[in-house]
């Protein structure tokens, strides 16, 4: 579990918190004893966005997006990644959430691409990621506007899987970790970039893609123990090789 620890200050994001995600993700990404990151925020939010003094620091807009990029980070990750937002997700937060594959919300959450009110616009994914998940009409209205919306409405558009009372989030959070990782890690990989990679090429690539990796399963142990395990009628032990 990744966990935004700054609750005074609505986990704004700092430079600071992008430098110790990326040791994380040097540290432990490819670690093939993990098998599920779930990110959340310490305190009633998930994260308000960029700190306002971020950008006093860098006079360069370059030099503040290498410095202060989270998304990036999180999408690179090759295992599933689940978003817990137990309360507001703006700006730079909602886009760190929008990196992961699977959003979980409480029903106290709100949402809004807000940089525009700022004269800003998206840098760490945004404008990428909203529409190919909301579609393009409705991403360039959050987007042009900045309004903000309830956790019924990003609900009802796609924005986010699941909504929870507060107090149900993280342990139905932790249950769905536990329930993924009861599968195959490289399956769970596998079917990921399957889908991930896919989205960027043409159907036939995208098939062809799926065939290569239903075939590499093919070549594991785990594979093998799926089918043992099935035939046994007990739970598998995969061991991510």
């Amino acid at each position: 579990m990744i966990t935004l620890n700054r609750p005074e200050q609505k986990n704004a994001i700092t430079v600071e918190m992008a430098s110790e995600l990326r040791d994380i993700r040097a540290g432990i990404g490819w670690d093939s004893g993990i098998t599920v990151f779930l990110i959340t925020g310490r305190g009633p939010d998930f994260s308000i966005g960029t700190d306002p003094e971020v950008y006093q620091l860098f006079d360069q807009r370059e030099d503040l997006i290498a410095n202060l990029s989270l998304a990036s980070q999180i999408s690179s990750l090759t295992q599933p990644t689940i978003a817990v937002i137990q309360g507001d997700a703006l700006g730079q937060g909602l886009e760190l959430a929008l990196a992961c594959d699977i959003r979980m919300a409480s029903d106290q959450s709100h949402f809004s691409m807000s940089q525009i009110i700022r004269n800003e616009i998206p840098f760490d994914g945004g404008t990428q990621r909203l529409p190919r998940l909301v579609g393009r009409t409705k991403a360039l209205e959050l987007i042009l506007t900045g309004q903000q919306v309830d956790y019924r409405e990003a609900n009802r558009i796609g924005l986010v899987n699941r909504v929870l009372p507060t107090d149900e989030l993280m342990p139905s959070a932790l249950m769905l970790a536990e329930e993924l990782s009861a599968k195959g890690p490289i399956a769970l990989r596998y079917a990921k970039e399957a889908v991930l990679k896919g989205l960027d090429m043409t159907l036939e690539q995208g098939l062809r893609l799926e065939a290569d990796l239903y075939f590499l399963i093919h070549t594991t142990q785990d594979r093998r123990e799926g089918i043992t395990a099935f035939r046994e009628k007990r739970r598998p032990e995969f061991e991510g090789k």
